[in-house]
């Protein structure tokens, strides 16, 4: 019973980091219908702007509380620059072409991004360490030890989800996503400009995957730039899941996601090698008897 629970807690910081990255997906695919598969090589490129403040901005031996947000502001700066980029430079163009052409330019952009990493970033051909930029104790619960990385990341990552639903719920420029989503031609006549809504929902994207990042980088202690494409796999289905253009849904499905993947490392036939695959599986069973998602919607209405 122990480990069961202890296997949960875990399955849920790893569902909390997956939905960060998640709600990228689902806010994208609202607006444009486009499958950002480099949404993920976002949040990498996060994570090492992030690495990239601690070890050659922060003085050595700052303490967490002032690094932790240095760390948070580098790593959102870095994600929205890239996502903003990609956008204005790889998606815009195509905005009016065949659906192919802008999902083959995202895994274009996505082996991009991973290589200029991958040659530029001083020693990012092997895992990297990442800074200590949080106190390394632990809660005991009864059975369960949950690092306090992992409390940071229950924490945040839901008031986060909460706050984007809000947000494009209740403010203007949320009216202004939903009505683009809805008819973009109909929203430029009625004064809106559908570009700069769609640039502020990748900027937001970018913020969330660069918060992400750096709870991801604290918790699991190591980065690499493979982390964009596994966690990205791991986002995309979770939006799936939960039913993608659906805030609240992303979540909910990042959360089944991080579930499934540690509980049936565990328990599940083939352990951890065959975790990936019991992922799918549900996604499968899911899909054949609700084909949009836990909380998909048959109206325009994304995000």
């Amino acid at each position: 019973m122990a480990t069961l629970a202890q296997q949960t807690v875990n399955g849920l910081v790893l569902g909390a980091l997956i939905g960060l990255i998640a709600l990228g997906y689902t806010m994208v695919y609202g607006i444009v219908q486009l499958i950002n598969f480099a949404h993920g090589e976002v949040f990498m490129v996060g994570a090492f702007g992030a690495h990239f403040a601690a070890l050659y901005v922060l003085p050595h031996g700052t303490r967490w509380y002032v690094a932790l947000p240095v760390m948070v502001v580098a790593a959102a700066a870095v994600s929205v620059a890239a996502a903003l980029a990609m956008e204005r430079l790889a998606y815009r163009p195509l905005r009016g072409a065949h659906r192919l052409a802008p999902l083959i330019t995202a895994l274009g952009v996505s082996i991009v991004l991973q290589e200029v990493v991958r040659v530029f970033y001083p020693g990012a051909t092997a895992p990297l360490a990442f800074p200590r930029a949080f106190p390394e104790g632990r809660l005991v619960l009864g059975p369960v030890t949950v690092l306090w990385t992992g409390v940071l990341a229950l924490a945040v990552a839901p008031l986060l989800g909460a706050a984007l639903h809000f947000y494009v719920e209740r403010s203007r420029l949320g009216r202004a996503m939903r009505a683009t989503a809805q008819d973009a031609d109909t929203a430029r006549l009625m004064g809106i400009d559908p570009d700069r809504v769609i640039l502020a929902t990748f900027a937001i994207g970018g913020v969330l995957a660069g918060v992400g990042a750096v709870l991801y980088g604290v918790h699991y202690a190591q980065i690499d730039t493979a982390l964009g494409f596994q966690n990205g796999i791991f986002a995309f289905t979770a939006a799936v899941l939960g039913g993608i253009g659906s805030v609240r849904g992303a979540m909910l499905g990042a959360v089944c996601i991080g579930l499934v993947k540690s509980l049936a490392g565990q328990y599940a036939w083939g352990g951890a090698q065959y975790d990936y695959v019991w992922v799918f599986v549900l996604l499968i069973l899911v899909l054949m008897f609700r084909p949009r998602g836990f909380l998909g919607r048959s109206e325009g209405v994304r995000a």
